[in-house]
């Protein structure tokens, strides 16, 4: 027995030697927030995904998707680089939305002179009415 007792004896001091070696203690604290839990509904949900897709662009028509999906079909199988397929869809998507802008500006420039011209249609028929009077 003299053999077991020294030999723990041994074995607590080589733990003890590992865990002083060490020589940092670090203290921390923990910070628990209360944060609350929001309960969202079916109805939020639904009338938040409303209002965001209502900001979105309309549909595209079934030729552009024609030709983008086309485009990219064409990258994917190597047909095209993906830089030229990116460069061609690009400069294609920018020379479309600049024609339809200028349909656009032209669209509310005939508006406004149809508006002007009803203004003016009827500016003269209330002087007509009061030079008659």
């Amino acid at each position: 027995m003299a053999r077991t007792a020294e030999t723990t004896r041994e074995d607590k001091a080589v733990e003890t030697r590992a865990h002083e070696g060490a020589g940092l203690h670090l203290h921390t604290r923990t910070l628990h927030p209360p944060v609350p839990i929001p309960y969202i509904t079916r109805d939020d949900m639904r009338s938040t995904a409303q209002s965001a897709t209502s900001r979105l662009p309309g549909r595209p028509s079934g030729k552009d998707v024609v030709f983008y999906g086309g485009l990219g079909a064409l990258a994917v199988v190597g047909a095209l680089e993906w830089p030229v397929a990116l460069a061609v869809g690009g400069a294609t998507w920018l020379v479309r939305s600049r024609g339809k802008g200028k349909e656009a500006k032209e669209a509310a420039q005939e508006e406004e002179a149809e508006a002007r011209a009803a203004k003016n249609a009827t500016r003269e028929r209330s002087s007509a009415k009061k030079s008659v009077a």
